[in-house]
C-alpha cells in the first residue's frame, strides 16, 4: 500500500493519497482545489487517481472533489448522512460518477478497502474512513482518516454550524453528537493509526497538536477532549474558549455544498512595476496586499491603502476576512513566493490575482508614503482609560476574558471588517493582540479605512500594566 500525507502549511490542512501498488489505482482524501499536486505525486509513483472522497463539507478551504470529477472523470465517494440542509447539492444534481455513502458502507480502490464511519459533531454529515490493506494480507484497519473529528490532541469544534454558517442553536446539539461519536473512536484498537484533517494553526479546533499523525491508543491516553465520561462535562469543555471563526468560513461551506467553481489552471498574475501596482491598487474593486514579513517595515512605510498579510498561517485568514472575493488583488511579494500565495488564495476562492511587484522596488521608488504609528507594549501607559482614544483588543473573546487592557473593546481580527461601524471614527485607535501579528493586520485595515491608528507592538505579557489587566466579558463582542 502506498501512503502519502500531503500537507498545506498555510491552512494547516492534511490531504491523503492512498494507493494500491499492485493495481496502480489510488484514492485521494480531502483534496484541496488545486489538484495538480496530487496528480503529480501519483504520476511519480506510477499510480492513477481513480477515486476521491472527503470527510465532510469543509468550512476552511474549497474542496478539489468536483475539480477531480470535471478534469479527470474521477469517481467520487461522498457522505449521504446528516441533515437535509447539509447535503452535497452540487453532486446530487450532476452527471458526475458519484457514490453516496451511508454509515458502514465500504468500497475498494485496488486491494485497499475503505469503510465509511459516520462521525457527526463537527458537522452533521461527517465521515471518517477506516483503511484496510487487503493486498498486504491485513484483515483489520491500519488507520483512520479522521478528518475534522479527531485531531492529534484535540477534537473538531462542534460550533461552526452556528458561529460560521449561522445555524442558530446548533452548538450544543452538535457537541452532544460529537460526544456520541467519540465512543465509536474509542472502541477501535489501540494500534490503529490516526490521520487527522488538520494540524496546529487550524481554526477548526482550539488545541491541535503539531505532530502530523497519532494512534488511537495514544489519543485515548493523552487527548484531554477524549477523557470525559460524562456528557455535560464534555459539552461544556468542548464549547468553552473556541475562537471566533473567520468570516470567510461561511462562504467556503456554502460553496462546498452548492458547487465549487471549476478552477482549471492557476491564475497567472501580471508582473508590474511598483508604479503600476500602486496605480492599479487605487482603482475601484482592487486592493494591494503587502506580504512583507516585517511588520515594522510595513508600519514605517507602505503604499497607501495596502493591507498587511505576511505569508504564513495568517495569510489566508487575513485576506479571507478583509477582502471581497470578487476584488482584483495585487500582491507586493517576492517572485519566489508568488506561486505559494496564488495557491493559498485559490484554495479559499480568491481567483482574481491580477498582478504583483517586488517589495524591493517599493523602497527603491520611495513610494512608502503611508506610515502607521507604532509603539512597544512596554511604552503603553499602565493607565489607559479616559476616553481620548479607543483601545482595540483584536484577540479572541476567550483571550480577552482572561485579561485585557482596562477600558479596551474587543473585536477579533477575523471579524473586524464586518464590525468597523462599532469602532469610533472621531478619535485615535490603538490596536493590540498577544504579540503584534494580528494587531498589525487590523491596524492596516483601519488605516485603509481612514482611521488614525497606532499599532501597540510586542508581547502583551510584558506590558507594565499587566498586573492591572481586567478580566471579564468583551464589551460588544459577538
Amino acid at each position: 500500500m502506498f501512503f502519502r500525507q500531503v500537507f498545506d502549511p498555510e491552512l494547516a490542512q492534511y490531504a491523503y493519497l492512498i494507493g494500491c501498488q499492485r493495481t496502480g489505482e489510488a484514492l485521494v482524501i480531502d483534496p484541496e482545489r488545486d489538484i495538480d499536486r496530487y496528480v503529480e505525486i501519483a504520476n511519480e509513483e506510477g499510480l492513477r487517481i481513480v477515486a476521491a472522497t472527503e470527510t465532510h463539507i469543509h468550512a476552511d478551504f474549497l474542496s478539489g472533489a468536483r475539480e477531480f470529477a470535471e478534469q479527470h472523470g474521477t469517481k467520487l465517494y461522498l457522505s449521504d448522512e446528516g441533515d437535509e440542509d447539509w447535503k452535497y447539492t452540487w453532486a446530487k444534481d450532476s452527471d458526475y460518477d458519484v457514490h453516496f455513502l451511508k454509515d458502514n458502507d465500504t468500497f475498494q480502490v485496488g486491494n485497499i478497502r475503505i469503510q465509511a464511519i459516520h462521525t457527526p459533531g463537527h458537522t452533521p454529515e461527517h465521515m471518517s474512513f477506516l483503511v484496510t490493506d487487503l493486498g498486504g494480507g491485513a484483515s483489520e484497519p491500519i488507520g483512520i482518516a479522521s478528518g475534522d473529528f479527531v485531531f492529534v490532541g484535540d477534537l473538531g469544534r462542534p460550533d461552526l454550524l452556528e458561529t460560521a454558517a449561522g445555524v442558530t442553536g446548533a452548538r450544543e446539539p452538535s457537541a452532544r453528537r460529537l460526544f456520541d461519536s467519540t465512543k465509536r473512536f474509542l472502541a477501535l484498537e489501540d494500534h490503529v493509526q490516526v490521520w487527522p484533517g488538520h494540524g496546529a494553526g487550524s481554526a477548526c479546533g482550539k488545541a491541535l497538536g503539531a505532530v502530523p499523525q497519532s494512534t488511537v491508543g495514544y489519543e485515548r491516553r493523552f487527548n484531554a477532549a477524549l477523557s470525559f465520561r460524562e456528557e455535560q462535562g464534555f459539552v461544556d469543555a468542548i464549547l468553552d474558549g473556541q475562537p471566533e471563526p473567520p468570516i470567510y468560513f461561511a462562504r467556503m461551506k456554502q460553496l462546498n455544498k452548492s458547487g465549487v467553481p471549476i478552477l482549471g489552471d492557476l491564475p497567472l498574475p501580471k508582473a508590474c512595476s511598483i508604479d503600476e501596482l500602486a496605480e492599479n491598487g487605487r482603482e475601484e474593486g482592487a486592493v494591494i496586499v503587502d506580504t512583507r514579513p516585517d511588520r515594522k517595515g510595513f508600519m514605517a512605510g507602505h503604499i497607501p491603502g495596502s493591507l498587511h498579510a505576511p505569508l504564513g498561517i495568517n495569510f489566508a485568514m487575513i485576506v479571507g476576512s478583509y477582502v471581497d472575493p470578487e476584488t482584483n488583488i495585487y500582491l507586493l511579494i517576492d517572485h519566489a513566493d508568488l506561486e505559494e500565495a496564488v495557491r493559498t488564495l485559490v484554495r479559499i476562492g480568491y481567483d482574481h490575482v491580477a498582478g504583483y511587484a517586488s517589495p524591493a522596488a517599493l523602497v527603491e521608488r520611495g513610494l512608502s508614503e503611508e506610515v502607521i504609528d507604532r509603539i512597544d507594549f512596554t511604552d503603553l501607559p499602565a493607565e489607559t482609560e479616559g476616553g481620548e482614544r479607543t483601545v482595540l483588543d483584536v484577540r479572541s473573546a476567550a483571550e480577552f476574558r482572561a485579561g485585557h487592557v482596562p477600558g479596551a473593546m474587543n473585536i477579533a481580527h477575523t471579524r473586524l471588517a464586518a464590525r468597523l461601524d462599532e469602532v469610533p471614527r472621531d478619535k485615535p485607535v490603538m490596536t493590540y493582540c498577544r504579540s503584534g501579528n494580528r494587531a498589525s493586520a487590523a491596524a492596516a485595515l483601519l488605516a485603509s479605512e481612514g482611521y488614525d491608528v497606532t499599532l501597540v507592538d510586542g508581547l502583551f505579557d510584558v506590558w507594565p500594566g499587566r498586573s492591572k489587566a481586567e478580566k471579564g466579558e468583551p464589551a460588544g463582542a459577538a
